[in-house]
């Protein structure tokens, strides 16, 4: 069985409070989480500040003056960042963060991570690449917003950079928010898979939780959904993020589709044994037939369960003489 491995998004949900931090650590794990994961950032290091707004972003956080603004808003310090790790540790769960410039990369490092997960918007930041390749850890890149080129290139850096592509897994993602059906189009994972030979996975944007069990269908090893205390608490992603009563029938959801994907070997189970026992079917008399009649497709029939020869056994026993007399419905021994 491939045990699909499930992260609970909780972005910037905690809304830079490392106390609700702590509580989607909480929810997540309670919900069948294997990851909580967080985005780390220092603001003027990523966005200028005139940087415009996203639409959903506008929607969703109207009290901000700037995008900038807002992002400053969401931050964790340094000390923050490690308190939640450290809690994490402690309730046991997996720490995961998004470093979106050097200096968050280096203070994962310093935290110890031993997964580095880039997000889409850098697909194309050669810098962070190269440093997060020469990291030579496991990998986790999400490929929404980017062409099958770019993520070529992206892989490429990684690799060059000292990580062997079989530690790096590729999420396809669509990253408008929230992503519809129609823009989902979740056979590019099978592509990623075909074309670039790595593990893959689905960074699911997606309202309802139908996306992901039917990426843990089509073998996704990761799947990341955003997820939050409450829909209703502000900030930019909460609305279109998973709450912990519907992310825990996720997780139910995969884990039950995990097992019955199974191996893919043909094999009678142990439970379809007796099944079997009774439903298998044998070769009976269809009338009484004397001892030397022949057997035909006249007086002889299939019927279950089966107490003498096995319907498999048909065309051994057709045309042959009856060693002894046969009362209707007697199995053919």
């Amino acid at each position: 069985m491939t045990r699909t491995i499930i992260i609970a998004e909780g972005g910037v949900n905690h809304n830079g409070s490392v106390e609700v931090a702590r509580k989607l650590c909480d929810a997540a794990l309670k919900a069948g989480a294997d990851v909580i994961k967080f985005q780390t950032f220092r603001t003027e290091c990523n966005v200028l500040k005139d940087c415009d707004w996203v639409d959903y972003q506008k929607k969703n956080a109207p009290d901000f003056e700037s995008h900038f603004q807002m992002l400053k808003s969401l931050e964790l310090t340094d000390d923050e960042f490690i308190t939640v790790k450290d809690h994490c540790d402690k309730i046991g769960i997996q720490f995961l963060s998004t470093p979106s410039d050097l200096p968050s990369l280096e203070l994962l490092v310093k935290m110890g991570l031993e997964t580095m997960k880039i997000s889409s918007s850098d697909v194309t930041n050669i810098p962070l690449l190269r440093k997060i390749g020469r990291l030579n850890k496991e990998v986790i890149l999400s490929t929404g917003m980017s062409s099958l080129k770019e993520v070529q290139m992206a892989v490429d850096e990684l690799v060059k950079s000292g990580t062997p592509k079989d530690n790096i897994t590729l999420l396809h993602c669509h990253s408008d928010y929230p992503t519809k059906f129609e823009d989902a189009n979740l056979r590019v994972m099978l592509t990623l898979k075909e074309t670039f030979g790595t593990r893959v996975g689905l960074s699911d944007h997606s309202e309802g939780i139908e996306l992901a069990i039917a990426a843990a269908a089509l073998g996704a090893t990761v799947i990341e959904k955003h997820f939050t205390l409450d829909r209703r608490m502000e900030g930019p992603d909460q609305k279109m993020s998973t709450e912990p009563k519907e992310f825990a029938k996720l997780v139910s959801a995969v884990r039950n589709l995990n097992m019955a994907m199974g191996d893919g070997i043909k094999r009678i189970s142990p439970s379809e044994e007796e099944i079997r026992r009774i439903y298998g079917k044998g070769i009976v008399s269809l009338v009484p037939i004397a001892k030397n009649e022949i057997f035909t497709d006249k007086n002889i029939t299939v019927k279950r369960p089966c107490k003498g020869l096995s319907v498999l056994n048909w065309d051994k026993v057709v045309g042959k003489k009856a060693k002894k007399d046969f009362a209707k419905d007697e199995p053919i021994v």
